[in-house]
């Protein structure tokens, strides 16, 4: 996990000399800074200013989730990266081609969500046809003709609507969706979503945080107060590639199961320590993964494909070339 801490426990984090200590039950870990980028806080963990100091200092961004396993908020060391030339050309770019660039993303989603469906369709599973036949012969031109983003939105929402659908197909049964329910999730499928979705989420926050892009002007989604939007637009398309896949693969082959692994109460419905522990290896080990890219000729990981589309954006924004998000099928 190299660059990543995970923090599952209920303790106090420190500075201590030039490392991060943490503290639990009288007993000090040690965490290096050198190739530490960012720590994920999943329990109460106290800490303090000097601690913020410290953190700032070595560029070291921290996630705080809270007891569902949702998202509370990220602490961003202040932007060594900003560029002012940059950040006026985003905004530029909002005001005169946030369409182009919404629909590519959206477009981006339809590829990959895709590629995952076909590639249950050639494993014998024939009853995906209708979504595949439906995304190449209707999605693609409906996207192409949406004339504002709203439109466009409703095109996103089908897509992923038919494809939650389809779970029924190449899933356990006590896997199926019914609808898809975000706070707080109610059932196994949902928290697997919803956990999945965070952790790209927070992963995106991180790539950006290394360029020169503005996390708060996004394209697809409104560029809203009070959260990184722009990370909302870049993961979109990683979805189906990183976060899908990653369940599919643990669920299919047992390694979480309903009985094992998850908290359920009234309206809720949570992974505990030990399936949080096992998503988040195999999310780890996904980003990790690595294929061939055609244009660089060289294998490179999805952690780093996240970084490439960022760059693709900045390309974008201050030379013109066209927005074309990571294609599963295209390897780039």
């Amino acid at each position: 996990m190299g660059t990543t801490r995970y923090i599952m426990s209920m303790g106090e984090l420190t500075r201590k000399d030039n490392s991060l200590c943490f503290r639990k039950d009288g007993r000090n870990v040690y965490i290096p800074v050198e190739n530490t980028k960012e720590i994920y806080c999943f329990n109460e963990v106290s800490i303090n200013t000097k601690l913020l100091d410290f953190l700032s200092q070595n560029h070291i961004i921290i996630h705080f989730f809270n007891y569902y396993g949702g998202y509370s908020g990220t602490y961003y060391p202040r932007d060594h990266y900003l560029s002012g030339k940059l950040i006026v050309k985003q905004a530029l770019k909002y005001e005169e081609q946030r369409m182009d660039i919404a629909r590519a993303i959206v477009k981006g989603i339809g590829v990959n969500i895709y590629e995952i469906l076909y590639h249950y369709y050639k494993h014998d599973k024939k009853e995906v046809k209708e979504t595949i036949d439906w995304i190449r012969k209707v999605f693609f031109t409906q996207v192409d003709q949406a004339q504002d983003i709203k439109r466009l939105l409703a095109c996103e929402g089908e897509v992923w609507i038919r494809f939650y659908n389809d779970f029924k197909y190449f899933l356990p049964k006590d896997f199926v969706m019914n609808k898809r329910v975000k706070r707080p999730p109610d059932n196994p499928i949902n928290a697997l979503v919803s956990f999945g979705n965070t952790l790209l989420y927070t992963k995106t926050i991180s790539a950006i945080y290394q360029t020169h892009l503005d996390q708060r002007i996004s394209f697809l989604h409104e560029p809203s107060e009070g959260r990184f939007s722009l990370s909302l637009d870049i993961s979109e398309v990683f979805k189906p590639v990183i976060v899908f896949r990653t369940i599919f693969d643990l669920v299919n082959n047992r390694k979480l199961q309903v009985e094992k692994h998850f908290e359920k109460s009234v309206n809720y419905c949570i992974l505990n320590e030990e399936g949080r522990k096992i998503f988040i290896e195999a999310f780890e080990a996904r980003l990790e993964n690595v294929f061939q890219h055609p244009r660089l000729k060289r294998k490179v990981s999805y952690r780093t494909a996240i970084k490439l589309d960022c760059y693709k954006l900045i390309k974008n924004i201050l030379e013109g070339n066209e927005f074309v998000p990571f294609s599963l099928k295209e390897g780039m």
